[in-house]
């Protein structure tokens, strides 16, 4: 991404600073321990369309959902 893009983009949630992750394609807001893809070149900096950094939020294989 541009870096000038990046210092006029925000969390849309808590509106700090975001991150880019080259490798995941993604931006992330450590703030909100959430990370917004970014498509075709596109940030999408929808809550909906962000995947939560919390490893307690996301079930894994080796870990049965919580009752």
């Amino acid at each position: 991404m541009d870096t000038r893009l990046m210092e006029l983009l925000v969390c849309p949630i808590c509106k700090g600073p975001l991150q880019h992750d080259h490798d995941r394609h993604e931006l992330v807001c450590a703030a909100d321990r959430l990370a917004y893809p970014i498509r075709d070149g596109i940030a999408v900096m929808l809550e909906a369309e962000a995947r939560s950094l919390d490893p307690a939020a996301a079930p894994t294989a080796d870990r049965p959902p919580a009752s």
